[in-house]
């Protein structure tokens, strides 16, 4: 096997040092162009008769060719062999839990849910067989919606390779670290870091500490992007900067293996001879990218009240309804509290967007009375009351109002506008906290007609 990364030295004479180690570039976005070998991307055209070290040429497109130039998606790539010669004849394979919008499979009672967390298997699973699907919106063949699961890996994947024809996969890792050998690069993420892979990219995924588990945003509709900042203007919140994209790497390794490719809700699987990731050189925008959360830079209310929680997204899917999120990835980070003779936690309230929350680490300050934890999640549908529990009430209605440090939390939210249906995998698992519905009744009556 011949596996090379780049650098911006002399790229032969630091193979031996680099070989397994993940290079980036900086920016959200951007025209990126890398190469694995010197002079191995063609310059000055996209598709010349013959390609550089014998290599073949193939364009990746994540738009249709005729979208506007703000949101046209492609990349070329150099490639040992193309797609298409990785082919074979594929055959159904075995989806285990991972489930696809529309999946009606269960109706459970309308209300609040909360899990805590799915226990990581026994025995040898691998990153395709670890996924566990909680929540499913929309319909993926309208290119619209949403799925949430979570993966548990105890194996590396070896020899065997994936793609996702039906969404892009926003990675949030929660324990352990995982390696995510792309066609692109190599992208390293642990707890803390996201990684999003735009859907048709191939990759392998790699255990780095031990098993892991994390979450996915499985994207259907429109791709990730940054929000519109409005009146806030140039800076804070996700800085451009801070989006890594990997350098090109790749595999030169003909061995028996097996390619899966997720399509239409279904899992199909190829014998194939060789790795197909063998992208030595490429450029465009369409490429996977990693971020480190800790690196949000927080905005919010100076005097009194508490602001919405859209000042927290760190990227969003578009809809075709202006300001309305097909999805929006949101943040809960460490910051400071200040705001005079106001309930400082998140507000009670309903909403027309669906909210599917999960804790990195730390706690949540709307949740204080135990319950969720790290690894957990929680689900408020579509128009369906939620807010603080008791403990988190009562505390934050008496304590002294003075400066305060949310440190060491890290909570995210997946909010969509499309109604979430809960999985059977979900609705039966052990994990499902049964008497979370009945929060809000634990809340004491306060009220007084004879004092304000």
């Amino acid at each position: 096997m011949n596996v090379q990364n780049p650098s911006f030295k002399t790229q032969a004479a630091v193979l031996q040092e680099t070989a397994l180690q993940p290079g980036y570039m900086s920016g959200f976005g951007n025209g990126f162009e890398t190469e694995a070998l010197p002079g191995a991307l063609p310059v000055g055209r996209n598709s010349p008769q013959k390609c550089p070290y014998g290599l073949y040429a193939e364009q990746l497109s994540g738009s249709p060719f005729t979208a506007p130039r703000t949101t046209n998606e492609r990349s070329w790539l150099y490639r040992i062999r193309p797609t298409v010669s990785h082919w074979s004849e594929f055959r159904k394979a075995d989806i285990g839990l991972w489930r696809t919008a529309p999946a009606p499979e269960v109706e459970v009672p309308i209300g609040p849910m909360r899990w805590d967390p799915i226990p990581l298997p026994e025995g040898q699973v691998s990153f395709l067989e670890g996924i566990r699907t909680i929540t499913t919106a929309g319909d993926a063949a309208t290119q619209a919606g949403m799925g949430t699961h979570v993966y548990l890996i105890t194996r590396s994947m070896v020899d065997e390779y994936f793609y996702n024809a039906d969404g892009e996969m926003l990675f949030v890792a929660q324990q352990g670290s995982i390696r995510l050998w792309t066609e692109f690069g190599i992208i390293d993420i642990e707890p803390g870091e996201i990684a999003v892979i735009p859907r048709g990219m191939k990759i392998r995924v790699e255990l780095h500490d031990g098993p892991a588990r994390g979450y996915i945003c499985e994207n259907y509709g429109g791709a990730f992007t940054l929000p519109e900042r409005g009146p806030i203007g140039a800076n804070c919140l996700a800085n451009p900067r801070d989006f890594l994209t990997p350098v090109a790497a790749y595999e030169d390794k003909d061995a028996p293996s097996k390619l899966y490719v997720k399509w239409g809700g279904s899992l199909w699987v190829a014998d194939i001879e060789h790795s197909p990731l063998d992208v030595v050189a490429w450029h465009g925008n369409y490429a996977p990218y990693k971020y480190d959360l800790r690196r949000y830079s927080p905005v919010g209310p100076v005097l009194y009240d508490h602001a919405d929680p859209s000042i927290f997204t760190v990227l969003t899917s578009p809809s075709e309804t202006p300001g309305t999120a097909n999805v929006d990835f949101v943040i809960f980070p460490d910051r400071w509290l200040v705001a005079e003779n106001t309930f400082r936690p998140p507000w009670y309230h309903m909403n027309v967007m669906s909210e599917f929350m999960g804790l990195i680490y730390g706690v949540y300050d709307a949740k204080t009375g135990g319950g969720f934890v790290p690894g957990g999640m929680s689900l408020h549908n579509t128009m369906l009351p939620h807010g603080p529990d008791v403990d988190a009430f009562e505390k934050a209605s008496n304590v002294e109002l003075k400066p305060h440090k949310l440190e060491g939390t890290m909570a995210f939210m997946f909010e969509t506008r499309f109604p979430q249906r809960v999985t059977a995998f979900a609705a039966q698992t052990e994990s499902l906290q049964k008497d979370y519905g009945a929060y809000g009744r634990k809340l004491n009556k306060h009220f007084n007609p004879n004092k304000r």
